[in-house]
């Protein structure tokens, strides 16, 4: 079955290509990037006529768990050290059905807004929750959205230093053993994977030194990535000097993390030569504005760590200090945060889109998705600007990100359409609403 998505009002590729009439999509690739008529023969049409065309948009960091705990008061109006401090109590009581409850939500939400490639950060594990991961799996799956899913963990908890209780902290080898269960269960290697496997030790404040060391290299002989927080409050470094004698990148590099397979949530507090060690090795960085202002964090210096050779993602990270996993409102945040941090001229719109595409795509060493070019996964988003709050807009790509645009008419992930009208396919929508209000309240 070739598809052909046919004149689009504007067609953004994310590259120097073409395609103001379009593109074909074949066998989950696409085929032809269409300017004047197709080359190649075709079965059906997709009408996108008065919609906007983009590659489909990448979630590089989330906790999918926490759409469970948004607006939670006993987390509201802290900083971050006191607001994990708040929540990890109610996080201890996450079961495999609140995991799959959460997971259902957080990946609908980011499918409505355009997001076709997500990764999650799952850490908190106990006696009632071993198969975490494996349950986002067979959700992920089921919905069809594409996923680096990680496998994160804490071991060090507040009795030994660390910030976590002990009721959600593991031992070692049982991190260690589970890490290589699930890559070798789940992790496909394959170009066009639809989902893969990475080791995320949460932090360096919930983790062992020997557990950040053993992950390293657990990942170097599975070849898979590695991710964690970093640096993403002053508070952060003060504790990462106090407990290992450095700064958290000193840290990272100690421990055999400092590679283009590592890519860092946050990256706030770095100084301006820290950032050319990250640039030179290529390590990424998850840019992620809504959480960093929620919690008063700080400012990611995103345009110095591009221009210093950091691929530089966008995250909508977790649903407790962001209280949406609204992908393309993220987009609109970033864009607006860094024009405040360094002034008009200095971030474009286009800065902000090339961030959940192709950035997010180096991110994640993926040449495979994140650009609108013929062999690609056929990952795509189209908004429509037919709302009240695009009247007069005469740069409409732009206006996606300048006027704020919530929800796409459609998104098509692998070449199979996941939203069609606005809507979920094959999804029960109030099902997963109610489910979730269910989880959410056994929580507390």
């Amino acid at each position: 079955m070739v598809t052909w998505i046919k004149d689009p009002a504007v067609a953004w590729t994310g590259n120097k290509n073409k395609a103001s009439r379009g593109v074909l999509v074949s066998e989950g690739r696409i085929l032809e990037l269409v300017e004047e008529s197709p080359q190649a023969e075709f079965d059906e049409i997709y009408d996108a006529s008065g919609l906007v065309l983009i590659p489909g948009l990448i979630n590089c960091h989330h906790h999918f768990y926490q759409t469970l705990t948004r607006a939670l008061p006993a987390a509201l109006n802290k900083e971050l050290f006191p607001w994990l401090a708040s929540l990890y109590p109610v996080w201890s009581n996450l079961t495999e059905h609140s995991v799959r409850a959460s997971t259902r939500t957080a990946v609908c939400e980011l499918l409505l807004s355009g997001c076709t490639t997500t990764v999650d950060h799952h850490y908190v594990f106990s006696e009632a929750l071993n198969r975490a991961i494996d349950v986002q799996a067979e959700e992920i799956q089921s919905l069809g959205i594409r996923a680096v899913l990680t496998r994160g963990s804490m071991s060090l908890s507040q009795e030994n230093g660390g910030l976590p209780p002990s009721n959600v902290v593991q031992a070692e080898d049982v991190i260690l053993k589970e890490s290589q269960r699930l890559i070798d269960q789940w992790h496909d290697r394959s170009e066009g994977a639809m989902l893969q496997i990475a080791l995320a030790p949460c932090s360096p404040f919930s983790v062992t030194e020997e557990l950040m060391s053993a992950s390293a290299q657990l990942a170097l002989e599975k070849k898979v990535l590695l991710h964690t927080h970093l640096a993403e409050t002053s508070g952060e470094n003060s504790f990462c000097e106090k407990l290992y004698g450095c700064r958290p990148l000193d840290y990272l590099e100690r421990v055999g993390w400092l590679s283009s397979k590592v890519w860092l949530a946050h990256g706030i507090h770095f100084s301006p030569e820290e950032i050319q060690r990250i640039g030179s090795a290529k390590t990424g960085i998850c840019h992620c504005p809504s959480s960093n202002m929620m919690l008063a964090s700080g400012l990611c210096p995103v345009q110095e760590l591009r221009a210093a050779g950091a691929a530089v993602g966008l995250g909508v990270d977790g649903s407790s200090s962001n209280d949406s996993s609204n992908l393309m409102q993220e987009l609109r945040q970033a864009y607006l945060l860094q024009r405040l941090r360094l002034g008009a001229e200095q971030f474009s719109h286009i800065d902000a889109l090339e961030l959940a595409t192709k950035e997010g795509a180096r991110l994640l060493n993926r040449e495979d998705i994140g650009q609108i070019r013929e062999g690609a996964c056929a990952d795509l988003a189209l908004f429509g600007t037919d709302e009240l709050r695009f009247a007069g807009a005469h740069d409409l790509l732009a206006a996606l990100v300048l006027s704020g645009a919530h929800r796409a008419q459609a998104v098509m992930v692998g070449g199979e359409w996941r939203v069609r009208n606005g809507e979920l396919v094959d999804v029960d929508l109030q099902e997963i609403l109610e489910n979730q209000k269910k989880a959410a309240l056994a929580l507390i």
